[in-house]
């Protein structure tokens, strides 16, 4: 059995359409991935929320930073994949929140009107850990603890996380 070459065969114009479609595909999703987070719907102590997802690592760092508000949004979900003390900082920052954190659907901490630090260095910025570990940490608008009656022990519904 001999081993057949194929010939050198001219590059085609159907060959750059379709490289060009998988870049511009591309780009439009990483563009897409940006500006349009998920969000879905949750409930707590029978107030329901839409709320957006930070569902990635990168989206983690980002969070909340550099945002004038919530906008149309009750909060920012933080799913993470293992029980553990997450801290969270007030990176880029331009507004007050309610920290809550949660394990099994159940608000397990809570850090009320977090204050922006403004002009601080990433090293010193105040981590604001919980006191027992959880899997999801909701940031709220400051005042959303105290104006609902959200307290320690408050169960979460629809949780996809």
């Amino acid at each position: 059995m001999g081993v057949k070459y194929m010939k050198n065969k001219p590059f085609k114009t159907w060959h750059l359409v379709l490289l060009l479609a998988v870049v511009g595909f591309s780009i439009v999703y990483k563009i897409y991935r940006i500006f349009f987070w998920p969000n879905i719907q949750i409930k707590i102590a029978d107030q329901e929320l839409r709320v957006l997802v930070a569902d990635t690592q990168e989206r983690k760092i980002k969070g909340l930073g550099g945002r004038k508000s919530f906008g149309k949004y009750g909060g920012m979900i933080f799913p993470f994949s293992a029980p553990d003390k997450h801290g969270i900082v007030m990176r880029d920052m331009k507004f007050p929140i309610d920290i809550f954190w949660i394990a099994n659907g159940k608000v397990v901490d809570i850090a009320p009107n977090v204050q922006p630090e403004h002009g601080k260095s990433e090293a010193e910025l105040m981590v604001y850990w919980p006191r027992v570990s959880s899997t999801l940490v909701l940031e709220m608008p400051a005042g959303a603890m105290r104006k609902n009656g959200f307290k320690i022990g408050d169960i979460f519904k629809n949780l996809e996380y």
